[in-house]
């Protein structure tokens, strides 16, 4: 009971909790706007890419100016973009598409510089704050096929007011800049290229992990479910246990789970669960390297994110054999820049 507690009791850990909140509703107003615009399926991967290159490509270039200003008030623009644009959400064709993206990548960086600067260094902060979003896309999605009027939609996203400025009275520090997960013998630049691809090479896997289960509304829930979990606990295991050690064995762990779990829901939501637990591991290896620019360094991973998911969008691999095999190289890809990259944990 005591260990238990103790991967929980961090300094500022009240932060995290209500940016996941905040990332929560700000995924479930974009996923249900997503949602209730594709209404012809013909253009599903047009709106789909758009999406993904608006939200994800500005995050860096945002990151950056917070870093300088920190002053700027990105989270508040951030809501007031998203409420715009579910008011104007049947009245426009995409320019309601371009504010929500835009409102979505205000609202991410917020969450990450935030969370950054309150961590004391840890990782389990930031990654609470983005395991939130894997419980918003399917909320609003559902929220979506249900029809729910746009402007609960609306009163939602305006609960994330009180939870914002309440995340204000936490106090932020510069101990995240004490970090030193990189391996010192690596060029900075190489440090941040490795980290970049093993994200895009996540990111990709991601979408070739082969589910025939999945068929259902439940089943889209538990799937979303143990991602945000997996997300979550890779901060909180990483800080008890060791980053190299977690960022090593999640990756190695996952690969059979993954590949033997597609007529089995419960075997693959468990490697699903542990896949997802290096996505606080690699941004924090960025910030490792890029200590004065957190926003940056999160920008820089939102990048890989969309880099790993461009593939998807013009070429789909369907056989079970070759998917299986591409899935094995790609995690031996990141394996080895992970092994190499990660410095070795040290225990007091």
């Amino acid at each position: 009971m005591r260990k238990i507690k103790q991967l929980f009791n961090l300094k500022n850990i009240g932060c995290g909790y209500l940016y996941f909140y905040i990332h929560f509703v700000n995924e479930v107003a974009c996923f249900y706007f997503l949602g209730s615009i594709i209404g012809n399926q013909t253009y599903l991967w047009i709106i789909a890419l758009l999406y993904d290159i608006l939200a994800f490509l500005p995050q860096g270039i945002i990151g950056y100016i917070c870093d300088k200003n920190k002053k700027i008030n990105i989270d508040f623009i951030g809501i007031f973009l998203l409420c715009l644009a579910l008011l104007l959400i049947h009245k426009m064709k995409y320019i309601p598409l371009i504010l929500l993206c835009i409102g979505n990548a205000f609202i991410h960086v917020s969450g990450a510089e935030k969370t950054i600067r309150c961590s004391n260094g840890k990782l389990s902060h930031s990654a609470i704050f983005v395991a939130g979003g894997s419980f918003g896309i399917i909320v609003g999605k559902i929220l979506a096929n249900i029809k729910i009027p746009v402007w609960i939609i609306i009163m939602i996203v305006l609960t994330t007011i009180p939870f914002i400025l309440l995340a204000r009275t936490y106090n932020e520090n510069d101990k995240y800049e004490d970090v030193s997960y990189h391996n010192e013998k690596l060029s900075k630049l190489l440090i941040i290229i490795l980290a970049v691809i093993v994200v895009i090479v996540r990111s990709y896997m991601g979408y070739g992990i082969p589910m025939t289960w999945n068929k259902t509304i439940m089943d889209a829930i538990l799937l979303y479910s143990f991602m945000g979990i997996g997300k979550a606990f890779g901060g909180i295991l990483a800080d008890r246990f060791g980053v190299k050690r977690i960022a090593i064995l999640s990756t190695v762990i996952a690969l059979p789970f993954l590949l033997f779990g597609n007529n089995n829901i419960i075997i693959s939501l468990i490697g699903i669960m542990v896949f997802s637990m290096n996505m606080s591991i690699t941004l924090y290896l960025i910030i490792s390297v890029l200590k004065k620019t957190p926003g940056l360094a999160f920008g820089l991973t939102t990048i890989g994110l969309f880099l790993g998911t461009l593939p998807i969008f013009f070429i789909q691999i369907k056989d079970i054999s070759i998917n299986s095999i591409i899935l094995s190289i790609l995690t031996v890809i990141s394996f080895v820049i992970l092994k190499f990259t990660i410095r070795d944990d040290k225990y007091e």
